[in-house]
């Protein structure tokens, strides 16, 4: 389905991994929270007999209030979910993963049983202890060899399986094609260049009237997390391993060559927001609302926002690869995803419940059907379903063409470009302490965006020696 940097050499390392899974349970006995609790609302089933009889409660991830589709299918998960397992009690969490605030919710004991989290946190999550080793409940899974490796192999670690993939992508530039027809702007081929966007973001900005041309994240680590796509299309890298040891491997002509495009795009073209401090959720806000013509992001999120919340038609919204540095370059896009992890404090039949509930529609025709009732219901209600660009699914598999049968059916169903897929290029995240890194580079970015002749090379040179003294010079990489 996509064309993925290294894939062959992460499908040889996923298998080795797996295959260097025990049959073992957990590494250590956990030690039961008593049924750890949240705001969510609680929700219980009824005694009917199916399953284990003994009284668990968990509490899962799920989907922030303005996700309304998409609480919609998690509520009917979680009704068919306790029809099958009516022992269990079930909380909505209302915590979303937060790299500041995970240690403080694993101290004071109240990180829910099931949590969300992204690629590149498993090293961390593992390391603190804040994820629990569930090889032994996956060595049982019956469809754990039907599960797309690429994804799941960003959380075995040292052998071990320690979360499971919901799905995945690859960062794209999501282009609302109106805004630059409305300014007679061309819309760029999809095998484009950084000049090609940096001329479409200048050609449609319009300053005085609040209308950015694209709108790179400019706060959290989203901004350093966008700005490392455009390191990796001039060829750098985040970090090497020596011997050992990781070594910081941004500063560098490529690193030089990325800051200096945010610096055009900045005060060259003037095609960024004036209040350029946006995070993830600002960004694709100002994309909904036809105020930036371009956000880099993974696709699903932007995309559902723009047309079922800012009423963009779906042939006006177009997913882009990340423009490639020069003519006939790789269009590298970070490949992410989704990931969930649970918690290690729960007990052995916590573990187990919330082991089941991330997986209980994964290849059930239930899945399916209940995805065909809500794509019938968004039509229903003027709506549209974006599919993930990546599931957890394999895409050639049998479970992956009965999705896609379902998907083509219906005309109220994104559907993303083969030209501008077969562009996709995705390279995993660095393992070793990423966040640290992106809210270095941040730091950089915002002094560029604030500050017309920031010396790029000091600024560069400075991060690198940040990052390596605070954060790489600590791990012993394996």
């Amino acid at each position: 389905m996509r064309k993925l940097s290294m894939m062959m050499l992460c499908l040889a390392l996923f298998s080795s991994l797996l295959a260097a899974c025990g049959s073992s349970n957990t590494n250590e006995k956990p030690t039961n929270n008593g049924g750890q609790k949240s705001s969510g609302t609680v929700t219980e089933g009824t005694d009917n007999g199916k399953e284990s009889d003994k009284k668990v409660t968990i509490s899962v991830y799920y989907p922030l209030p303005d996700q309304v589709e998409i609480r919609k299918l998690e509520d009917d998960k979680i009704r068919r979910y306790l029809e099958k397992y009516p022992n269990v009690t079930i909380e909505k969490s209302d915590w979303h993963y937060n790299v500041n605030e995970i240690g403080i919710k694993m101290a004071s004991n109240e990180a829910p049983t099931i949590f969300n989290t992204f690629a590149t946190e498993a090293k961390f999550l593992v390391e603190r202890g804040w994820a629990a080793d569930i090889t032994g409940l996956w060595n049982n899974y019956a469809h754990k060899d039907e599960i797309n490796p690429i994804l799941q192999g960003q959380f075995i670690v040292d052998g071990k399986v320690f979360g499971v993939t919901q799905s995945g992508y690859v960062t794209s530039t999501i282009v609302n094609k109106k805004m630059l027809e409305d300014k007679n702007v061309p819309v760029p081929p999809y095998d484009w260049t950084w000049d090609d966007m940096l001329a479409a973001a200048k050609g449609v900005a319009d300053p005085a009237k609040g209308i950015s041309g694209i709108a790179p994240m400019g706060k959290e680590n989203a901004a350093g997390w966008n700005w490392t796509n455009f390191l990796f299309e001039a060829g750098g890298e985040i970090q090497t391993i020596e011997d050992g040891k990781v070594k910081a491997a941004f500063n560098s002509e490529a690193g030089l060559k990325a800051l200096e495009f945010y610096q055009k795009l900045r005060w060259e073209a003037n095609a960024i927001p004036q209040d350029w401090a946006l995070n993830w959720g600002d960004a694709v806000g100002a994309l909904s609302q036809g105020r930036t013509a371009m956000i880099i992001a993974g696709a699903e999120g932007p995309l559902d926002a723009a047309m079922n919340q800012g009423g963009i038609k779906p042939e006006d919204i177009l997913t882009f690869p990340m423009p490639a540095f020069e003519k006939g370059g790789k269009h590298y896009g970070i490949l992410g995803g989704d990931y969930l992890v649970i918690n290690p404090n729960a007990s052995k039949e916590e573990q187990e419940a919330a082991f089941n509930y991330i997986t209980f529609d994964y290849f059930s025709d239930a899945w399916l059907e209940s995805v065909e009732r809500d794509i019938q219901a968004r039509k229903g209600e003027g709506k549209y379903f974006i599919p993930s660009q990546m599931y957890y699914f394999k895409s050639d598999s049998e479970y992956g063409k009965k999705a896609q049968a379902i998907f083509d059916k219906y005309d109220n169903v994104y559907k993303y470009s083969e030209e501008s897929n077969k562009l996709l290029d995705g390279k995993p995240e660095a393992q070793y302490s990423t966040q640290d890194y992106y809210g270095a580079m941040t730091n950089v970015i915002q002094e560029i965006f604030s500050k017309k002749d920031t010396d790029l090379k000091q600024k560069l040179q400075e991060a690198s020696d940040t990052v390596q003294k605070n954060f790489f010079d600590k791990i012993a990489a394996e």
